[in-house]
């Protein structure tokens, strides 16, 4: 509840997404671009992505995204309504040799959140078009194709 009050209060109060992202790096100095390795081109983290049009959007083209894989760096609990809401952090490898830093905001079953380690590889979806380090956990991939994307990557890294 608190999540969507402070949401939509602060969006209204300080205009532009900009400034909320401002905002939340100053109360949470732990969810920065900084603290979470990546570059201007990372939108933020939002208070509450369900009253987030833009985050709306980009959680359902994430979706249908391009599978890679990802090296679980580290993550940060940032709430949640009934299950924990993670801020995740992973090293990026695509299947065109691409790395960069993904950060992924998810709700995550107790059971999941009790496996994260870091160094795990899990599969993610990443937007090739926009690469604005916002990536998602692929739950649904094919074991089959994501072994096929890691024999991939390793092959490549042994060349």
């Amino acid at each position: 509840m608190f999540g969507r009050v402070f949401s939509g209060v602060f969006g209204r109060m300080f205009g532009s997404s900009e400034k909320l992202n401002d905002l939340v790096a100053q109360l949470r100095p732990d969810l920065s671009r900084e603290s979470l390795g990546v570059g201007p081109a990372f939108p933020g983290v939002v208070p509450n992505p369900l009253l987030s049009s833009d985050a709306r959007k980009r959680n359902a083209e994430l979706r249908t995204g391009t599978l890679a894989l990802g090296v679980l760096v580290g993550w940060r609990e940032v709430g949640g309504d009934g299950s924990p809401r993670v801020v995740l952090m992973f090293d990026v490898e695509t299947a065109d040799g691409v790395s960069f830093r993904g950060v992924a905001d998810e709700d995550l079953t107790i059971t999941e959140l009790t496996r994260l380690a870091p160094g795990r590889t899990l599969p993610v979806r990443y937007r090739p078009a926009v690469m604005d380090h916002y990536v998602a956990l692929a739950r649904d991939a094919d074991p089959a194709h994501v072994q096929r994307l890691s024999d991939e990557i390793a092959s490549r890294k042994r060349t």
